[in-house]
């Protein structure tokens, strides 16, 4: 049997339950067919690079998959018929990567460094403004909101034009 790698988009209004039981649903197809899924990772919600179907978030799921062809034809078969899967991607491998992917991998990573904001800065030391004031600008005026302009005098008349809405 063939060896595969899975990865759908379910829509952003479904619930991780509802994600879950189509997992499950797909599990049963591959199943019935003489196949069997063995690793499945729920990535979770994740925005878009650009909209799909109305859609600008969706739950990535990671299946690996051991099944004839037939098996998952069926399956992707039945995922382009349901509403709740925007979009799916099957590529076949020659061995299933052992532990969790590079998209839990990266997860994992965050988590244990505390999040973007605790960063080592390395040896630039830490993060200073030296002698600037970062207050209020002292050394020019305030401008108000149709100030903008205003240092460059009166609006010259456009030729040929003589007044009224162009």
């Amino acid at each position: 049997m063939a060896l595969y790698e899975h990865v759908f988009l379910a829509r952003q209004d479904l619930s991780q339950q509802q994600v879950d039981a189509l997992v499950e649903q797909y599990k049963g197809v591959i199943s019935a067919n003489g196949g069997s899924v063995g690793r499945v990772e729920n990535w979770g919600l994740k925005s878009l690079t650009y909209r799909v179907n109305k859609n600008r978030k969706a739950y990535y799921t990671l299946m690996d998959l051991t099944c004839p062809p037939a098996a998952l034809n069926e399956m992707e078969r039945q995922m382009g018929l349901s509403e709740d899967v925007l979009r799916f991607l099957t590529i076949k491998v020659d061995a299933h990567e052992e532990g969790p992917s590079a998209m839990m991998q990266k997860r994992e990573e965050r988590s244990e460094r505390g999040g973007f904001g605790d960063r080592d800065r390395g040896d630039r030391g830490p993060r200073s403004f030296g002698d600037r004031d970062r207050g209020d600008r002292g050394d020019r005026p305030p401008r108000s909101f149709g100030d903008a302009g205003a240092d460059r005098g009166p609006r010259r008349p456009r030729e040929g034009f003589e007044g009224g809405v162009e």
